[in-house]
């Protein structure tokens, strides 16, 4: 085949360096062992590259996806979340149950709550023991 260029693939990447970025990808992917879509003419794995992009026998936005997905650390998965979260003292609340020796119904909890104005209240109010030693003496 005729030597391929950038003018014969710039119909089907936009972008320049996109296709540089996309071919080269594609290059790699060939050197790992991907099945290659056009003959191979001796030629070298980004002309080979190039060639699939400019024949269409691969998709360069495809190539691009997989670009993006091998250089992501953290891969984000788009999973349905739980409409309902179960709340924290409904699960603390069984602990406490089996704790107490209340069964194996661990769904009846209760927790107190204090706000913060009866939280400051009330360590304002505790006395040091150096001071309580003073107090008795």
């Amino acid at each position: 085949m005729a030597r391929v260029t950038v003018e014969d693939c710039i119909d089907k990447v936009e972008n320049r360096f996109e296709l540089v970025l996309v071919a080269s990808h594609r290059a790699r992917m060939i050197s790992q062992g991907a099945p290659l879509t056009v003959d191979r003419d001796r030629d070298k794995n980004p002309v080979v590259a190039l060639r699939e992009i400019a024949d269409s026998t691969v998709d360069p936005e495809d190539l691009k996806e997989d670009l993006i997905h091998s250089l992501q650390k953290q891969v984000d998965t788009d999973e349905p979340e739980a409409d309902t979260v179960p709340l924290l003292a409904n699960t603390a609340a069984a602990g406490v149950t089996a704790a107490a020796g209340g069964g194996e119904d661990d769904t009846n909890v209760a927790f107190d709550r204090m706000s913060e104005e009866d939280l400051l209240a009330g360590l304002n109010e505790l006395v040091r023991p150096a001071d309580q030693d003073d107090d008795e003496g």
